[in-house]
Formats: C-alpha cells, structure tokens, sequence
C-alpha cells in the first residue's frame, strides 16, 4: 500500500519500451511510484479498476485503437478523481484543444527532462494544472486578440471581478460547481451564474476558451 505522501502513478503508452523507460526515469522519484502499467487504452481500463490507489494517469496521445484522448475522457467519466497528464510528441492546437476540453489536468511534451515530468505530476496531483511552454504558446498563439479600438474598448469592458477570477482559478482546477460553492462558501446556483457570466465575459464556449483566458492573463500557471 502506498504511504499518504506518494502519488501512485499509472503509465500508459503503446510501445512498451516508452513505459519501461519511464518506469525507470521515475525510480529515484520515491513518492512517485508505479503502481500499474498499460499498453493500450482497454488494459488501461482493466487495470484501473484493480488498482483504486492510481491518483495520477500519464496517458500517451497517439494510440491506435483508443487514442489518449478518449482514454482520458473516460477515464474522466468513470474515474473523476484520478488526475490525468498528457505525455505526447506533438503540441499542434488541434491536439492541445482536445487535451484540454476533455477535463486533462496537464500536456507535457516527450522531450521533458526528469525533473519537469515529475515536477508536473506532483503539480497536476496537487490539484493545479501543469503545460509545458511549448503547450502553453501553441494555446497562446490561437488567442484571438481584439483588433479594432471598438473591440479592445469590449473587452477591457468585459474584465472579470475578483470573484469570477476565483472561480475560473477553481474551474480551471477541475472543482465542480458543488466543491466550488463549499470553498467559497456560496450557494451553488450563485456558482452558476457566475460561470455562466465568465463565459460570456470571455467569450469562451467551453473549457478551452476559459484555459486560454487564464493562461494570458496569467490566472493559472
């Protein structure tokens, strides 16, 4: 059984060789153990259900069969309190946008040293978000940035209040609207307006929209 200050971790990726080169990365990460390894999106699944101590899935995110993302999202659905971090080669927006509108807590690229692939599970365990730089500048890059003096004079106008803020802080941090009302300490139905209002504000049609508003305004890290 794992002690209260590690993370166990599952690996997923389809070429064994990645996952046993990770298993070894991590091995001097003594809060970070292994607990279960897969090969496949559908051995991911079985083996989550034998192992209910995983609190953090390090999926790849090209698979054949189930890709990484749809592993991630029901992973997700099935199992909402495990953590889930993106390990891929590739951060074009097209595959950043879907990390991040299924719920995906981090996107990490391959080429990260030990010390920032661990440095992202301890974040994304601790219930934060962790993106690589290059994530965070191909969902930058895609920002549409008011052109006109009448669109920059819309949005300075549609700047979020210090409670919005909080609230995107905790939606970006994958808090339900039910964990989002008990930190605050506000009614649940003042939840969702508020994040209705944040919506609108940013322009945002889903979880995307509301990450890149945070991340250029510096909200989360």
């Amino acid at each position: 059984m794992p002690t209260s200050n590690q993370i166990p971790l599952l690996l997923v990726d389809d070429h064994p060789v990645v996952v046993e080169g990770l298993k070894a990365l991590l091995r001097s990460e003594v809060d970070l153990p292994v607990a279960a390894q897969a090969n496949s999106g559908d051995e991911a699944l079985q083996v989550l259900a034998e192992h209910p101590e995983i609190r953090v899935a390090v999926l790849d995110l090209n698979m054949p069969g189930m890709t990484g993302v749809e592993l991630a999202y029901t992973i997700r659905q099935t199992y909402p309190q495990i953590r889930i971090l993106i390990l891929s080669m590739f951060h074009d927006h097209a595959s950043v946008a879907e990390v991040l509108e299924v719920g995906c807590a981090g996107y990490v690229l391959k080429t990260a040293s030990k010390a920032e692939l661990s440095g992202a599970i301890r974040e994304v365990a601790a219930g934060r978000t962790y993106f690589s730089s290059e994530v965070a500048a191909t969902v930058l890059q895609n920002i549409q940035i008011p052109a006109s003096r009448e669109q920059m004079k819309e949005a300075r106008a549609s700047e979020l209040t210090n409670r919005e803020r909080e609230i995107l802080q905790l939606i970006a941090r994958e808090y339900s609207n039910s964990h989002i009302a008990e930190t605050l300490f506000i009614s649940e139905r003042t939840v969702e307006t508020h994040r209705k209002n944040i919506l609108t504000k940013t322009n945002s049609k889903s979880v995307v929209g509301l990450i890149q508003y945070a991340l250029r305004n510096r909200l989360i890290s």
